[in-house]
């Protein structure tokens, strides 16, 4: 289990339900971006058979979780929009590394923080919903996100020493605690 440095402050949450249509929009983009970016992983990586055989299942539960959000948003009468870039990934993404070997490493755990900030986040969310059916789809979503942080941390272990990964990781984890606390909060997972 990766252990964020910092918890989302409950003021999130609530921005979060003042806006939860533009929540669900972002739900889905977020969905949509991490299935498309495992399988560009795959794609660049074809040669590590262990993440090729790890990647293309989470691929398509997260391509499953974007079906199911989309759902949602269009039995309420909502449509996605344009992509909007995400300032927290944005900000992380520019805290990788260069350098093959690096770029790999770096890239592996950023994935798995994301993932554990939007576990953490999906959490928070299930338990403020009121009883009912989009409470019981952020307990699953949730559940899933429990599975797929560790998901990265386990495949940056398969390629580098563990010293090298756990060193790398708490740098990130670090700088994503000092991400979380500048960001201002919007109706978005991150």
């Amino acid at each position: 289990m990766l252990r964020l440095r910092t918890d989302t402050s409950l003021q999130w949450i609530d921005v979060v339900l003042a806006n939860f249509d533009a929540f669900l929009i972002d739900h889905a983009a977020c969905e949509r971006k991490a299935s498309a970016t495992a399988l560009k992983l795959v794609s660049h990586y074809s040669d590590r058979t262990m993440l090729v055989r790890e990647l293309i299942p989470f691929a398509q539960e997260e391509l499953e979780h974007y079906a199911q959000v989309m759902r949602i948003i269009l039995d309420r009468g909502l449509s996605s929009r344009p992509d909007e870039k995400d300032p927290y990934v944005g900000a992380l993404m520019k805290r990788i590394k260069r350098g093959p070997d690096q770029y790999f490493l770096d890239r592996l755990l950023v994935l798995g923080i994301v993932e554990a900030r939007g576990c953490e986040r999906f959490g928070m969310l299930s338990e403020a919903l009121e009883p009912g059916p989009m409470k019981d789809f952020y307990v699953d979503i949730t559940r899933s996100e429990a599975r797929h942080h560790g998901l990265f941390v386990r495949l940056a272990r398969e390629y580098f020493d563990d010293s090298k990964v756990q060193g790398r990781l708490d740098e990130l984890l670090d700088d994503e605690a000092t991400i979380v606390r500048e960001l201002p909060f919007r109706p978005a997972v991150h």
